[in-house]
């Protein structure tokens, strides 16, 4: 890769590893739903009149509107609101690799390699460190919050996929704007109105800066960034410094949370990011032959968000 791009590709994996004690901080102000519809208002409707219509199917930027826009990101704020901690957080949605590469199996009857299965084997047992963990502060039930929404990035991975887009920012603007209205209609039910009236009412800078860093920084700039990268270089190569994510994720906690991480959540994560590493990682090959080689960020065959 360019110096530049690789650059670039450590700046958006910063970005999205920020991002999740951004959104930690955010949620001290707005019901966790409505803060994921105002992330992705703001970040979507001003740029569809930009940028135009989706060159996909419309039914492919619905279905991944509502499973990531609404049920991954409506799943992962709740489940943080509920306690999950933003390192934990980063670190356990990255098994997204894990299920992307799962249904992959099952749905498109693709051949995994055996180190990915191996990587399977190793990241599922740092997960179950992770739950046995007695020292965990997250309890259970947002934990399971957080390891449902990577599933359903697994789900959208594999529908990105069918749907191909050659402009991975537009296709990401619509499917952000698709997720608004029913998370603003699932807050109003679940959270309330009064809730969100007053959240809006008394909103600081604090408020503003967490949702600006969401629309702009994290999912304009990260996903157009992103975007480029795998149209310029193959997934292959782009997809491994998306490994960075959890581990700047987990160092942003500690410095500006003061989230510890102990040592079997240490080991945990080492097991994580290893197991990771093998699903993604390959020999390069001449020609790809039904083998699973694209399941960690999808391509331009495949999308990618945080």
């Amino acid at each position: 890769m360019n110096p530049r791009h690789v650059l670039l590709a450590v700046a958006v994996a910063i970005v999205w590893g920020i991002n999740f004690v951004v959104i930690e901080v955010g949620l001290q102000d707005f019901p966790p739903l409505l803060f994921s519809a105002l992330r992705f208002f703001f970040a979507a409707v001003p740029a569809v009149f930009i940028l135009g219509k989706p060159r996909v199917a419309w039914r492919y930027v619905i279905a991944v509107g509502l499973v990531l826009g609404v049920a991954k990101f409506g799943l992962l704020f709740v489940g943080m609101s509920h306690g999950a901690p933003a390192g934990l957080s980063s670190l356990v949605l990255q098994s997204q690799v894990i299920f992307t590469l799962l249904f992959a199996v099952l749905v498109l009857r693709e051949r995994p390699r055996k180190t990915q299965l191996l990587g399977i084997a190793i990241a599922c047992v740092g997960m179950v460190l992770i739950v046995l963990d007695h020292g965990l502060k997250a309890p259970v039930g947002a934990l399971l919050m957080v390891i449902a929404a990577a599933a359903c990035w697994g789900v959208s991975n594999i529908v990105t996929r069918h749907a191909k887009p050659q402009d991975t920012l537009r296709f990401m603007v619509w499917v952000s704007a698709v997720a608004v209205v029913p998370l603003m209609l699932l807050s109003l039910a679940t959270e309330g109105a009064h809730a969100d009236a007053e959240a809006l009412k008394s909103i600081n800078l604090t408020g503003v800066g967490a949702i600006g860093y969401l629309s702009f920084v994290a999912t304009l700039f990260g996903f157009g960034a992103w975007g480029f990268l795998l149209r310029t270089y193959d997934a292959s190569t782009v997809a491994p410094f998306s490994l960075l994510v959890p581990v700047v994720g987990m160092a942003a906690a500690w410095a500006f949370r003061g989230e510890a991480v102990g040592a079997q959540q240490g080991i945990a994560a080492a097991l994580i990011i290893g197991g990771m590493a093998c699903t993604v990682l390959r020999r390069r090959t001449r020609r790809d032959s039904g083998v699973l080689t694209r399941t960690g960020w999808p391509a331009v065959s495949q999308s990618s968000p945080r």
